[in-house]
C-alpha cells in the first residue's frame, strides 16, 4: 500500500528559532518530541546523518540532515515500512515558519495492517502532540490537541500488554 501522510504547521516564530528548537530533537532537553506521553525518539550517535534511532518499534537511519531545512529519515523497522519520514522548516515570515512532516512509503504484508488499524492513527496523534509541544515551547500557547476514541483505546490495550 502506498501511504502518504502529511502534517503541516504553522507556527509564530522565527525559522532561526525553530531550527534551534528542532536541533535539540531526541536529546534529554528535547523541545519537539512529546517524550512525556509517548516513547522517547533517540539516536546512537545524535542528530548527524547515518546515525541510527528511533521511538518505540519503528528504527530508521537519518539520511539528510541540513538542520535549517530538512531532517530525513529513511525506515529499517516495522518490517514491510519502506520508505522515509521528514521533518522539513519553510519560512513564511521573520516571524511566521512552517513545519511539516511527511511520511512517504510502501507497506507490504502484516506492516499494512499494523497501519492501517493502529499505527497511523496513533502517529496522527503523535505528530499532533509533537507540533502543540513546539508551538507552546515557541509561543507561550497551551495547545493541546485532543485524542480520538480509537487512539485512546490502542493507548490503553498497549498498557495492558506491559
Amino acid at each position: 500500500m502506498n501511504v502518504l501522510n502529511i502534517h503541516t504547521r504553522i507556527i509564530q516564530a522565527s525559522k532561526e528559532r525553530m531550527t534551534e528548537a528542532l536541533q535539540t530533537l531526541g536529546t534529554k532537553h528535547d523541545e519537539v518530541w512529546p517524550k512525556e506521553n509517548w516513547p522517547a525518539m533517540k539516536f546512537r550517535e545524535g542528530m548527524k546523518v547515518g546515525s541510527k534511532g528511533g521511538h518505540g518499534a519503528v528504527r530508521y537511519t537519518i539520511e539528510t540532515y541540513q538542520p535549517d531545512e530538512i531532517i530525513q529519515f529513511l525506515f529499517s523497522s516495522p518490517k514491510g515500512f519502506d520508505g522515509i519520514h521528514k521533518l522539513e522548516l519553510k519560512e513564511i515570515s521573520d516571524q511566521q515558519t512552517q513545519i511539516t512532516h511527511v511520511i512517504d512509503m510502501k507497506t507490504t504484508g502484516k506492516a499494512t495492517l499494523y497501519w492501517v488499524f493502529a499505527i497511523r492513527s496513533l502517529h496522527d496523534a503523535l505528530l499532533e502532540d509533537a507540533f502543540d509541544k513546539l508551538e507552546n515551547k515557541l509561543t507561550n500557547t497551551k495547545k493541546k490537541s485532543n485524542w480520538s476514541f480509537w487512539v485512546r483505546s490502542l493507548r490503553m490495550l498497549y498498557k495492558l500488554k506491559k
